[in-house]
């Protein structure tokens, strides 16, 4: 009997735009590697660098990198290349939203995905550098994208509504999830959501419905949750998971790099320890 061999799978190819902080796990220091053990290719647009994150550091160094942006963008025109997909992070002024735009336009496709976290606020309220007239680009950035992963109050920002805390309705977060899916992405992902004590994660709709994904609550906050979350995600859907699987191992997965960083009594200004599990994540390719 001949047996056939089968080569590797082509490689697939991402492309990150967020800021690079040196210290501090959060933005495209925790998205790279989650992404490469992942089997992702990736490639970086950094938006900004800064020496440490901005949370519980004073006195941090920051560089911005806007026109950097530009550069980038036109050498890989030129260079011709392709990505399978492109993910936007934090971006810090209105010129840097429409920047991202100029790259969906550039290099989406209809075989690619566009994904957009729009970091923009948290805990009911816009991140003090941020404007209106910024949260309406963000908007606008958004209906460009096939997958959108706001947070409760990004959310909310989004679309003009109310922000509650604590836990919230399944007909609240529907109702969300709806509104922003009407701003053009084919799967929204409401992250920070809980419909009940104890549980925490992410509120879902896609073409085949709506529903919830949660994993158990840890009473702690850390830098780079969100980002942690994100990345899985991205990571999941590019191996071709369905939505709602790759939600649920981004919850689980956040989820136990939290618990890790409680228990082994990391700093909350040192960032969530995500490092800790990371070869679950290849295992898991």
């Amino acid at each position: 009997m001949t047996q056939s061999l089968q080569g590797p799978q082509r490689e697939k190819r991402a492309a990150v735009i967020n800021d690079l902080s040196g210290f501090g796990r959060c933005s495209i220091t925790v998205t790279l590697p989650i992404l490469s053990v992942m089997g992702v290719h990736t490639a970086c647009v950094p938006t900004a660098v800064l020496s440490t994150h901005t949370g519980n550091f004073t006195g941090y160094s920051f560089r911005d990198l806007t026109q950097d942006m530009r550069a980038f963008l036109t050498h890989w025109q030129k260079e011709q290349l392709q990505f399978d997909a492109l993910m936007s992070g934090y971006l810090g002024s209105f010129e840097q939203i429409e920047i991202v735009q100029e790259y969906f336009r550039a290099f989406g496709r209809e075989d690619n995905l566009i994904f957009v976290d729009p970091v923009m606020g948290d805990d009911g309220s816009l991140y003090a550098l941020y404007t209106q007239d910024m949260a309406r680009g963000m908007r606008a950035l958004c209906a460009h994208a096939d997958v959108i992963v706001p947070n409760l109050t990004e959310s909310c920002i989004l679309l003009g509504e109310t922000y509650h805390e604590g836990v919230q309705s399944e007909q609240y977060l529907f109702s969300l999830c709806r509104g922003l899916k009407a701003l053009g992405a084919r799967q929204v992902v409401i992250t920070g959501a809980s419909t009940q004590e104890g549980r925490i994660g992410a509120a879902c709709l896609d073409d085949s419905g709506f529903y919830m994904r949660s994993a158990k609550w840890v009473p702690a906050s850390y830098c780079g949750t969100g980002d942690v979350f994100a990345s899985v995600l991205l990571g999941a859907l590019m191996q071709d998971r369905k939505l709602p699987d790759a939600v649920q191992l981004a919850a689980d997965y956040t989820a136990s790099c939290v618990q890790h960083s409680v228990l082994a009594h990391v700093p909350a200004r040192e960032g969530v320890d995500f490092e800790c599990d990371l070869w679950t994540l290849g295992k898991q390719a």
